[in-house]
């Protein structure tokens, strides 16, 4: 995780100083501070701050894997690396709820962002818990 958070760490510190040449450019070329991009660069600064900071976070308190050590052999990495889902078609109803929700900002209709933002939550409920549906099978005694 060293390597992830300090690729995240320099993205942040890039787009700050992006942010800060953009605005001091901006505002030296036409008199005022563009404000939709240098907002922009600000909070995409900060996503990849939050970013880094939660895999330091997690840096600290696991053990150095293979690929954070300098002595680490690519057969340390083998075996179970996780679950992952063979085929879902919620993340498809995810992307048609936000579209839908997106189109209603551009067409300034709120009735069609309300219906997207409603499918956003129920696709996202859908992708939550998506593996804790079925039957259940109580524990015999």
């Amino acid at each position: 995780m060293k390597t992830e958070y300090k690729i995240f760490a320099g993205v942040a510190l890039f787009l700050f100083g992006a942010a800060a040449v953009y605005g001091a450019y901006t505002y030296g070329e036409v008199g005022q501070l563009e404000w939709i991009g240098f907002v922009a660069l600000i909070l995409s600064g900060l996503l990849c701050s939050m970013c880094g900071g939660f895999f330091w976070f997690v840096a600290r308190r696991i053990d150095l894997r293979p690929e954070d050590r300098e002595d680490g052999e690519i057969a340390e990495g083998a075996g179970e690396v996780g679950f992952f889902s063979p085929g879902s078609y919620w993340p498809f109803g995810l992307a048609l709820a936000a579209s839908t929700a997106g189109l209603g900002l551009v067409f300034w209709q709120w009735w069609l962002v309300a219906l997207g933002m409603i499918m956003v939550i129920f696709a996202s409920c859908g992708l939550l818990f998506e593996y804790y549906s079925g039957t259940r099978h109580p524990a015999e005694h």
